[in-house]
């Protein structure tokens, strides 16, 4: 049987530099086969939890800069936001998009929502 040929899955990880300002860059998830399903059907190795919950913003919310207390995953849900990290760089994310925030220390990122929709995201809390 011949492997298909998947687009990769792909994660925005959000860390602090040595510099000690945050930066985003793109991660490809690793996938394997799952053992028994169909030769299309692969997964990520596990994430342990610590909690997850959804989070309800108002549009027009601005939070200045500061850090995420535990790494997490951001999964928007619906609405858009903009995170800013050093160097004025911006990310816009939309639904669907899957952010791991992991810039713990350091100057920290900037969000807002942005248009006049609500925010809404999965926070998936993986450590502390």
């Amino acid at each position: 049987m011949i492997a298909q040929q998947h687009e990769p899955a792909t994660v925005t990880r959000r860390y602090t530099g040595a510099d000690g300002l945050s930066h985003f860059e793109q991660v490809n998830v690793k996938l394997s086969p799952v053992p028994g399903a169909h030769a299309s059907v692969e997964r990520s190795e596990p994430v342990s939890r610590k909690n997850s919950y959804v989070v309800h913003i108002a549009p027009g919310f601005l939070e200045d800069w500061h850090n995420p207390d535990v790494p997490r995953y951001v999964i928007t849900i619906r609405g858009r936001t903009e995170m800013e990290v050093a160097g004025e760089q911006k990310l816009v994310a939309q639904p669907g998009q899957v952010v791991l925030a992991e810039d713990l220390t350091g100057k920290g990122h900037r969000f807002r929502v942005l248009g006049d929709s609500d925010w809404v995201a999965l926070f998936v809390d993986t450590g502390k």
